[in-house]
């Protein structure tokens, strides 16, 4: 997404708003594995809150995993 930076003259130059991701790696109980996924913010969140299995099954019932 693209918007303006806005000085307190009131000039406007382009800036861009990136997506909050990080890379992170998880331990997969399920399948005794390590894997490491690039993950936003509030997907972090959904995994802490209801564990990376669960998350995975969602994330995958929708439609969101590439693999």
């Amino acid at each position: 997404m693209v918007g303006n930076n806005v000085s307190h003259s009131n000039k406007r130059t382009k800036r861009k708003f990136n997506v909050n991701l990080f890379t992170k790696k998880f331990y997969w109980v399920e399948e005794d594995c390590w894997i490491s996924l690039s993950i936003s913010a509030s997907g972090l969140r959904t995994i802490n809150k209801i564990g990376l299995d669960a998350a995975l099954k969602q994330a995958a019932a929708k439609g969101y995993l590439n693999a």
